[in-house]
């Protein structure tokens, strides 16, 4: 058995292959990222571009949805985006609290109608 195969040799590749190429990235980014203004041009166009990405995300998965979600109706799917959005404002613009809502309503209206398993 090599050493490659073993459990701590396994660990270590993945450390090695997997976590520290990220890790360079990351300090990069903090170190660099310390010197851009917040509020400057570049980081509201930064901040529209990602708020546009997540509408259309939202857009397609209530549109044109995949996997379990075909088996959900619109009207659910409709209900789950606002509901989402309450509670995205209801708790202090929290991303967080939004995803729960959105994905509780989600849950519910799929055990109520019984689809899936």
């Amino acid at each position: 058995m090599s050493f490659i195969q073993t459990e701590l040799g396994a660990v270590l590749v993945v450390l090695i292959v997997g976590f520290l190429p990220n890790e360079v990235w990351r300090v990069l980014g903090v170190l660099f990222g310390r010197r851009i203004d917040e509020d400057g041009l570049w980081m509201q166009w930064v901040r529209a571009v990602a708020t546009a990405l997540l509408a259309a995300v939202v857009a397609r998965l209530l549109l044109v949805p995949n996997g379990a979600l075909v088996a959900l109706p619109f009207w659910l799917r409709a209900g789950s985006v606002l509901m989402g959005l309450g509670g995205f404002l209801a708790f202090r613009r929290s991303v967080l609290a939004g995803v729960l809502a959105a994905e509780a309503l989600l849950v519910a209206g799929a055990w109520w109608l019984g689809v899936g398993g």
